[in-house]
């Protein structure tokens, strides 16, 4: 875990990437130089529209995009996407099953000085509660490209949530995604963690502080919370015991809700959570906001002990 980059900046990338294809179009709600759609732009300047400050509009336009045969990436924040265009993402895309794929920029706590108002920590809750909606949260620049790929080549509506904020490079070059499908990064066998995006670089350094302590910790990646990895879980569970999920976003309705949806229908086991609270955000250097908001490695450690304790 070298090189640091956004997440967004690998959205950007990718969509350059695969903007060859002519069927696929990107809108943005007057973001593109922030949610890095600016890189198709200058490929295919015909095929990325800017759409002002109108994310409901967006999404609907989205829809009827959709409706002719377009693969379609509508590019904004995550608090715009997800919050503000709500309805229309729920009647317009997911209702009918378009084949939308929404580029959630600037996610989490980690936007930083622009504090609570667009700070989205909610907006996994949001996009699961929606039937048939893929969700997705990658963990580097490279799952993200990756993922965004993945997501152009599937039918149906997928959130792809994505960081402003530089992080390490967890994956290497060349491996293989698959959406719903998890990924064991560190294997261990007396707990499993289990994070996504901005917290699996977090989770990895928990690991290695526990293993100093004796404590062998499994740490597995859930970039998909839906489809999620059933049989994965069930089997970290079965294997381990005892389960700590790690998020950048509300422990209500996130990652280890879901987690805990698996567990408790299929095998229970004690679990902790990490992850913002159930408060909103503040304006603050991210660096800052991490700590006060326990997004550490030295909080999933202690949450680790104590899940040890129950077990």
């Amino acid at each position: 875990m070298s090189d640091k980059i956004a997440t967004r900046v690998a959205y950007g990338q990718a969509l350059a990437e695969i903007g060859g294809n002519e069927n696929i179009i990107v809108l943005d709600a007057d973001l593109s130089g922030s949610t890095k759609t600016d890189s198709f732009k200058k490929k295919y300047p015909e095929r990325h529209f800017n759409m002002g400050i109108a994310e409901s509009n967006m999404m609907a336009v989205a829809a009827g995009l959709a409706s002719c045969g377009k693969t379609v990436f509508a590019s904004t924040f995550a608090m715009f996407a997800a919050g503000r265009a709500f309805d229309q993402i729920r009647n317009s895309i997911g209702y009918p099953h378009l084949n939308v794929k929404i580029g959630a920029t600037h996610a989490g706590i980690t936007v930083g000085e622009d504090g609570a108002s667009h700070q989205a920590i909610e907006d996994i809750a949001l996009m699961r509660s929606i039937p048939g909606m893929t969700v997705v949260s990658p963990a580097d620049a490279v799952s993200a490209n990756a993922l965004v790929k993945l997501a152009a080549e599937m039918y149906g509506p997928v959130y792809l949530r994505l960081g402003r904020l530089d992080v390490p490079v967890v994956y290497d070059a060349g491996t293989k995604f698959e959406i719903g499908k998890g990924i064991t990064l560190k294997d261990g066998k007396d707990v499993t963690i289990i994070a996504n995006g901005f917290m699996v670089h977090k989770a990895l350094e928990a690991a290695e502080k526990l293993e100093a302590e004796g404590i062998s910790a499994r740490v597995i990646d859930i970039h998909t919370i839906k489809p999620i990895d059933t049989e994965l879980i069930i089997k970290a569970a079965s294997e381990t015991g005892a389960i700590v999920t790690c998020e950048e976003h509300n422990v209500v309705g996130g990652l280890g809700s879901a987690v805990a949806e698996v567990l408790v229908k299929n095998r229970p086991v004690p679990v902790e959570m990490v992850g913002v609270e159930d408060k909103f955000g503040k304006s603050g250097k991210p660096a800052h906001l991490v700590e006060m908001y326990g997004l550490t490695a030295e909080n999933i450690i202690e949450k680790t002990k104590k899940v040890l304790d129950r077990k």
